[in-house]
């Protein structure tokens, strides 16, 4: 494995909204249109990092792209070293804080400089981290909103058929609790019992509220609840990792390694699930998965199934991958998926390469 001295030349941020085959209706937001940020980090010796971003809201790109545009210009001529690079540009933004929009545009750099210098030893990323190319176990997580019991069954037998998967994860949160029991029922009697089942309220619930309804589901065999209650309530969720027999899952909310540290501590969940625009890119992932792994803790991953599937193979407690493929329709060619597991392409970098007429066709006039 050689390895190539890289200088950035420029980051481009190209903003782009596609629509939801499957929209998300949960019980905080639908959401109809997906916004990705793709990014390019162009170095002097002609290798390009690619990474995207997925910020939920398309007005937040009037922010991030030239937050971007602000690090291009920062950190032109600079050595791509991906932990270097991660502070110079967390340091540059200090003033108005680490977390948020920061650490969002941050984390997108750092995957874009973590794929350069992958391509540029000419290994996959995981290899580059020091582990090998293979599988990652995945559930399926492309649907299962907030729909009517049968109809949500029906997508259940779907989206397994998508990748031959063992794993699904609907939605909580209706405004009857009896009706969100009848959807888990009713999807359990469609999929069988070998098929794990994660449910995700989306921050739904007020405590109380989280209170009674976890404990009315927490028998139905599950394997997490997941965010019940808004994320950063911490001691709600100490309350209620301590009274329910079901593992509470948390993470996707992590701004950086230490807000992992402190839920472990704090044993305000069972298993994490850092989301990489949030925990800070691969650097940021790889500092909380080794605090999870101290805390002998599964991990689990939120969106981004390319990067996803890559550290998740240097990951000691790696658990699930989440799999949706909202950005595959930019994408040249997505991962490959077989008997629920995401298979690691052995191609240097990451492996994301855009589809350009797509991108075009679904460019944003911000």
């Amino acid at each position: 494995m050689q390895r190539q001295s890289l200088t950035i030349r420029h980051i481009r941020a190209r903003p782009v909204v596609l629509r939801l085959k499957r929209p998300i209706v949960a019980r905080i937001a639908t959401i109809e249109d997906w916004p990705l940020i793709l990014i390019d980090l162009q170095t002097e010796e002609g290798i390009v990092g690619r990474s995207y971003l997925e910020p939920y809201i398309v007005k937040s790109m009037r922010y991030l792209v030239p937050a971007l545009n602000d690090l291009s210009d920062l950190l032109k001529g600079r050595t791509v070293a991906p932990v270097e690079l991660y502070e110079a540009a967390r340091k540059s933004l200090h003033f108005v804080g680490y977390q948020g929009l920061s650490m969002i545009a941050v984390a997108g750099l750092d995957m874009a400089a973590w794929d350069a210098l992958a391509k540029a030893a000419g290994v996959p990323l995981c290899v580059l981290l020091g582990g090998t190319v293979g599988p990652v176990k995945s559930y399926n997580s492309n649907g299962l909103w907030l729909k009517e019991p049968e109809a949500v069954a029906k997508e259940a037998v779907d989206l397994l058929e998508e990748g031959g998967f063992t794993g699904l994860k609907l939605r909580l949160g209706r405004e009857r609790v009896d009706e969100d029991i009848a959807t888990i029922r009713a999807v359990r009697e469609a999929v069988g019992t070998d098929v794990e089942l994660m449910v995700d309220f989306n921050q739904g619930l007020t405590l109380a509220d989280a209170l009674r309804r976890c404990h009315m589901i927490d028998d139905l065999g599950l394997s997490w609840i997941e965010e019940p209650i808004v994320y950063d309530n911490l001691d709600g969720y100490v309350q209620l990792t301590a009274d329910l027999k079901t593992p509470i899952q948390i993470g996707e909310n992590f701004y950086g390694a230490r807000d992992l540290h402190l839920a472990l501590q704090r044993k305000a969940c069972d298993l994490v699930m850092p989301d990489f625009m949030r925990i800070g890119g691969v650097t940021g992932w790889m500092r909380a998965q080794a605090i999870a792994a101290a805390a002998g803790v599964p991990v689990s991953t939120h969106l981004y199934p390319e990067v996803a599937a890559q550290v998740m193979r240097v990951t000691e407690t790696a658990h699930w991958l989440e799999w949706q493929n909202w950005a595959d329709p930019i994408l040249q060619q997505p991962y490959e998926l077989k008997d629920g597991w995401l298979h690691v392409p052995d191609v240097p970098g990451v492996g994301i390469e855009w589809d350009e007429d797509a991108v075009a066709a679904h460019l944003a006039d911000l």
